[in-house]
């Protein structure tokens, strides 16, 4: 059987290491499973969600010149559908006073952006102050010594 790039087969899992997994591929070939790729939740440990000799379907994500195959069990399985973690809002909770809030400023458009001479202009002067301090205060430490 040739594998290509987007083909999904059928593996077992070989070896476990801390990065991911290895899996044998029909034809005698094997391949990684990047601890990236191996579920669609936060794997910390790839031992939580496969074991040596189970069997998996897998994607071929990739195959480098060399024959390396980057393989992910991710993208084999439907993704999971969100949901809102927010809770209802309650209307019957009791609403708080307005009274010492300040009111919000007025929303203006954003501010337009400067021109090159602009940030050229600001950076000089900045870059002018700093240095002056600098040489302020290198000067007073020669002083002070002798």
């Amino acid at each position: 059987m040739e594998l290509a790039v987007g083909s999904i087969v059928s593996g077992k899992v070989t070896t476990i290491t801390k990065f991911g997994a290895f899996v044998s591929l029909p034809g005698g070939k094997s391949g990684l499973v990047h601890i990236s790729e191996v579920a669609a939740a936060f794997v910390s440990d790839v031992h939580d969600f496969l074991t040596e000799g189970q069997e998996v379907q897998v994607k071929i994500l990739s195959i480098t010149p060399d024959g390396k195959i980057n393989l992910s069990i991710k993208q084999t399985q439907p993704r999971p559908q969100r949901t809102e973690h927010r809770p209802p809002y309650d209307r019957s909770a009791p609403v708080r006073p307005t009274a010492h809030r300040t009111p919000a400023p007025p929303v203006s458009a954003p501010p337009a952006e400067p021109s090159f001479e602009d940030k050229l202009k600001q950076f000089l002067s900045l870059s002018d102050s700093k240095m002056s301090e600098l040489n302020r205060n290198r000067d007073g430490k020669r002083h002070k010594r002798r």
